[in-house]
Parts: C-alpha cells; structure tokens; sequence
C-alpha cells in the first residue's frame, strides 16, 4: 500500500488573494520580514496495490483530471510506502 501525498499550489502567475490576506494579517501581527505568502493544498491518498510505477502513474492521473486545475495550478506528490 502507497500513501500519495499530494501539493497542489497556485502558478505563479496567478493572483493568490488569501495569500495576500494571510500576509497582511503576518505583517499586523509584527512579521513584517514575510514577503509574500502562497495558498494551496495538501492531500493524501491511500493507495492499495505493491506496483510503486502503478501507484506513481494513478497519483499523477488522479491529480491532472480532478484534483488540480491544470490551466492555474501546479501539482507535485511524493510517495511512500506504508
């Protein structure tokens, strides 16, 4: 059995209000060295089977025809086994 861990982050090229948001609300809180925040996902995905190639091929499918927007977001996942 595989867990997929999966990341899923706006591009960035595209507008991230809560991240600004977040960031400001660091800033009132007296982080003012934060630059810039970015908002995204995190996922895991249990994955029963022993083929680590299979396990690899379904987490980017599952990631590039659900998960993720393809058109404004990017998506890396790391597998283990467990």
């Amino acid at each position: 059995m595989y867990l997929a861990k999966i990341y899923i982050i706006l591009k960035p090229t595209v507008n991230d209000p809560q991240g600004l948001t977040i960031r400001g609300a660091l800033h009132n809180l007296g982080f003012t060295e934060v630059k810039s925040v970015r908002t995204g996902k995190y996922m895991e995905v249990k994955i029963e089977g022993n083929d680590y190639h299979k396990a690899q091929k379904q987490s980017d499918e599952m990631c590039r025809k659900l998960l993720a927007n393809p058109v404004i977001e990017n998506y890396t996942f790391e597998l283990e086994e467990i």
